[in-house]
């Protein structure tokens, strides 16, 4: 694989005023010298070159090139950058004169970051980190992706691999080298040292699913009586039309999704069918969805009509819960309700068609929004994978305590230690006997 150059535009298709076509791998420098007809190139250094196809001799464009020689590269590899003008007929051309070479061909998706993961130049979470932020759509996930790139996530889950690594290491001696004089007390402290590491873990898996939030987007749903203004209140987040405004009851149908940026916080806001006793048999399947929308979501929008109060519908009250603001709208028509707290939550009043109240429900909002997405001091879980390796980490670890026999207990150290080095893509028993020998010095 690595045998072979790959080339690819790392810049956007469409036209636009530079275009910049990559290339990695050992034919990288030869096929820049042919194309340009220089031999020497600095490196790191922008060179203005006339780019020429080498078998028919025609031009192919006027731009710069750069070097990048490996190890020193995004890839680990020899890298070409080639900077030429964004025409689709100047892009078309070098690539079709770059696929002549021998031992070149078009990449893979993704091929750039797999080989820089291949040759130590990042970890998995870095990887991942470097997709997000090319994804990132908000401020906060650009800031999460950036963190995650520059290797946060992978320094906190190498840091655990290496400590459950050195107590393997100092479990495995007291089994393998009972006669040489090991510290008594070895095994009493590797068991108390995984002990604090399992809780370190536990912890930072109790993070109410932030990073995920971040990357993916708060779920919120806006639920409520029929002509309560949910679909006034998604138009005026969205600040266009998303959804049909009527009086006529009912008219919201199915589940109405929008991707939307609240408070530099991805959100996916979803307009939900008016909940109510229906024997229409669509509007039924619109009120279930709705229904379901609202369990499944992070945070709620339950939605009156200010003048239904006090007779308000039983099946909307009763999916109020502490991920839920209460909002009471058109105010403009009735007068604001004296309703004090309801089932425990202080309602917000205003009215989506005039404007009154917005800006405090839009404050409230980018409030609750922010609170789930919040990045504290740790780095966050950002996606299943790391979840769901961790958790069998702690499994494993739990394990460990709960067993006497050392050979077994060891062998859940091990298992421990490849469910962290599933997340970053880094583990090697060579580490485990590295530790052994220079911790120990058996056999000297």
């Amino acid at each position: 694989m690595f045998d072979q150059t790959i080339y690819a535009l790392a810049s956007g298709a469409g036209r636009c005023g530079v275009a910049v076509i990559r290339l990695s791998g050992p034919h990288a420098l030869t096929v820049l010298q042919q194309l340009s007809g220089k031999e020497t190139f600095k490196p790191r250094y922008a060179h203005r070159v006339l780019l020429t196809d080498p078998v028919s001799g025609d031009r192919l464009d006027d731009g710069l090139a750069l070097y990048f020689p490996g190890p020193n590269s995004f890839t680990g590899e020899d890298v070409v950058e080639l900077q030429v003008h964004g025409g689709r007929a100047v892009v078309q051309s070098v690539q079709e004169v770059l696929a002549g070479f021998d031992g070149l061909r078009l990449a893979e998706p993704g091929e750039f970051t797999r080989r820089a993961f291949e040759n130590d130049k990042m970890d998995l979470t870095a990887a991942e980190g470097l997709a997000d932020l090319i994804h990132a759509e908000t401020r906060a996930q650009a800031k999460q992706a950036l963190r995650q790139m520059d290797g946060a996530l992978g320094s906190l889950y190498n840091d655990w691999a290496d400590r459950i690594v050195r107590v393997l290491a100092h479990f495995e001696a007291v089994i393998d080298f009972p006669d040489e004089d090991l510290p008594e007390e070895v095994e009493a402290g590797v068991r108390a040292k995984v002990a604090t590491l399992q809780g370190e873990i536990e912890d930072h898996l109790k993070d109410g699913h932030r990073g995920e939030m971040l990357r993916d987007g708060v779920r919120l749903a806006i639920v409520g009586p029929p002509n309560a203004g949910k679909s006034s209140l998604l138009n005026h987040l969205a600040k266009r039309e998303v959804a049909i405004v009527s009086d006529i009851a009912g008219t919201t149908r199915d589940v109405i999704e929008s991707h939307l940026d609240i408070g530099g916080y991805p959100v996916v806001v979803s307009d939900t069918a008016g909940i109510r006793h229906s024997e229409d048999v669509i509007e039924v399947e619109g009120i279930r969805r709705a229904q379901s929308t609202a369990e499944q979501a992070d945070l709620k929008v339950i939605l009156f009509d200010s003048s239904d109060w006090p007779n308000l519908d039983e099946k909307t009250l009763s999916l109020i819960d502490e991920d839920s603001l209460v909002v009471f709208n058109k105010i403009d028509k009735a007068s604001k309700p004296d309703v004090g707290d309801l089932q425990g939550r202080s309602p917000l009043y205003m009215s989506a068609k005039s404007g009154e109240g917005l800006a405090d429900f839009f404050k409230a909002l980018e409030q609750e929004v922010a609170e789930r997405c919040m990045m504290t001091g740790a780095p966050a879980l950002t996606r299943a994978r790391h979840r769901e390796a961790l958790e069998d980490c702690v499994q494993s670890l739990v394990r460990f305590a709960q067993i006497d026999l050392a050979e077994l207990a060891a062998e859940d150290l091990r298992m421990a230690t490849r469910s962290l080095g599933r997340i970053t893509g880094r583990i090697d028993v060579e580490d485990v006997l590295d530790v052994v020998f220079s911790d120990f010095c058996i056999g000297k």
